[in-house]
């Protein structure tokens, strides 16, 4: 009852500190895809400070909390809910896989899923196979953000990506006129560029790619 009444109390705050115009601006940036409270980030991370110290001080997982903040209509919660996700990322067990793929699938954007393939990366390092078992699947997958996820979840990776699956990756896709996923080989060869420029170099210049995705990897080169 206590995770509840504390959940309950959240919600109540945010609610208080709405701000309709802000909020349409935010919307508007979103493409009106999602409602919003109109609660900046530093406004948000000063008022769920006190409760994400509370809650995280049990280190088990709250999917329920996650999965009933995703319910809600304000985007401002599902940024709550990740926020939470992030703070116990290193808590995360190998069948937390589905509950993240789950999330992938809620109300996608790019804000969402951006902040979520960093947790799928955490996951794979700590459980490689995974890459294997869940993430080759995705890449083939008729959703655009389960291929985005697997392009760019290496992106904390630094010197330490695995270039064969980051090319099984892109080769799956990059074909392919979506903005999301050409933006997101782009993003994954730029970010690898600052650890070994020459390969990023040679597999632009070597392989088929979207104009998109080669403007986006040379942008260190």
């Amino acid at each position: 009852m206590e995770s509840t009444i504390d959940t309950l109390e959240i919600v109540d705050i945010y609610h208080k500190n709405a701000d309709p115009e802000y909020a349409a601006r935010m919307s508007t940036y979103m493409k009106n895809n999602f409602s919003f409270l109109g609660i900046p980030k530093p406004k948000r991370a000063e008022l769920g400070k006190k409760f994400l110290k509370l809650k995280t001080k049990t280190k088990k997982l709250d999917w329920a909390f996650v999965f009933y903040l995703f319910e809600l209509p304000e985007r401002e919660f599902q940024y709550l809910a990740l926020d939470y996700l992030r703070k116990l990322q290193n808590h995360l067990v190998k069948k937390d896989i589905k509950n993240l793929e789950r999330l992938i699938l809620a109300k996608s954007w790019w804000d969402s899923v951006d902040t979520i393939a960093p947790l799928i990366g955490v996951l794979c390092q700590k459980y490689p196979e995974l890459k294997e078992e869940k993430l080759k699947s995705w890449m083939m997958d008729s959703n655009i953000w389960l291929k985005r996820v697997s392009i760019i979840f290496q992106l904390k990776y630094k010197d330490q990506v695995d270039t064969e699956f980051l090319k099984k990756t892109i080769f799956c896709n990059h074909l392919t006129n979506e903005f999301f996923v050409n933006k997101a080989i782009g993003w994954a060869l730029r970010q690898y560029s600052k650890f070994n420029p020459d390969w990023v170099r040679n597999f632009i210049s070597r392989n088929p790619l979207s104009p998109l995705s080669v403007r986006e990897g040379s942008k260190y080169l």
